[in-house]
């Protein structure tokens, strides 16, 4: 068993998804070369735990829930809830008691190590499937320059609940426009094979707009109304982060099924591009 607040390393073997290098190095049909270079990515090439050159493990808030009432306790350094094998980043959710919690994951950030204004985020992935669960994919700004959340803003570039299993969303959240007055800004889209196949999420974010896509298809857009930082706080630094919550405000809206643990969410690569 793990202690209170000390992960301790308890080796178990992740299990890899069957995908050839093939399938695996896939072009993202969403990018245009003559428009976007590549300036950072992880190929998660090296087994073993994420990269630290590149990857923070985030552990602060995990006491209250992250604002969200959440049911898991991040780790840290843990190849229970984080390991690279095959080609594959695993994110697992394990229901177990740890730190006052009921369940371990892992909440990977780049703060520090890979923070962009202005730029393109490509994700290939592959979501759990079970009620409660709540994988995402989304940024956060790295300086806080208008103020704490929502002020400074967030962009959640992919999001999914275990209870819409044929569903992901994309949102953003400001000062006018946050889920705490409901008038939170994003879209759905239908997608009956997220929790069974990989897919490409992808977000592009420039001075006048952020538009997200699944697999190259455009299906959000949020501009620039010129209404000041209340509106568009999207002129700051912003840092990437993947995670795995159980539970919580939006992900745990319809219950928990403990029937299916443990949950993998698993990352092909991750690439960010900025304008040439």
């Amino acid at each position: 068993m793990k202690g209170f607040f000390i992960c301790t390393l308890l080796w178990v073997g992740i299990t890899s998804c069957a995908i050839t290098k093939k399938e695996k190095k896939v072009e993202n049909p969403d990018i245009n070369k003559d428009a976007w270079e590549l300036v950072w990515s992880d190929e998660f090439d090296q087994d073993g735990l994420p990269d630290t050159t590149k990857w923070n493990y985030a552990t602060r808030g995990n006491s209250w829930g992250w604002g969200n009432n959440e049911k898991q306790w991040y780790t840290v350094a843990d190849p229970d809830n984080a390991y690279i094998k095959d080609g594959i980043l695993t994110i697992t959710a394990i229901k177990e008691p740890l730190s006052g919690k009921d369940y371990s994951s892992a909440r990977l950030t780049t703060k520090g190590k890979g923070d962009w204004k202005y730029c393109k985020v490509v994700v290939r992935a592959k979501v759990p499937k079970g009620r409660g669960t709540w994988p995402a994919i989304w940024m956060m700004p790295t300086e806080n320059t208008y103020g704490n959340w929502p002020q400074s803003g967030e962009i959640d570039i992919m999001e999914h609940v275990g209870f819409e299993p044929d569903t992901v969303s994309s949102t953003v959240h400001t000062g006018f426009y946050n889920h705490i007055k409901k008038t939170q800004v994003g879209e759905e889209f239908y997608l009956p094979t997220a929790t069974t196949d990989f897919h490409v999420y992808s977000m592009e974010w420039t001075e006048k707009v952020i538009r997200s896509f699944v697999d190259g298809k455009h299906y959000f857009t949020f501009r620039n109304n010129g209404k000041g930082h209340g509106a568009w706080p999207f002129d700051q630094p912003f840092h990437l982060i993947l995670n795995l919550a159980i539970g919580g405000g939006l992900g745990g809206k319809k219950g928990i099924d403990n029937s299916l643990f443990p949950h993998d969410y698993m990352i092909d690569y991750v690439r960010v591009y900025q304008k040439q």
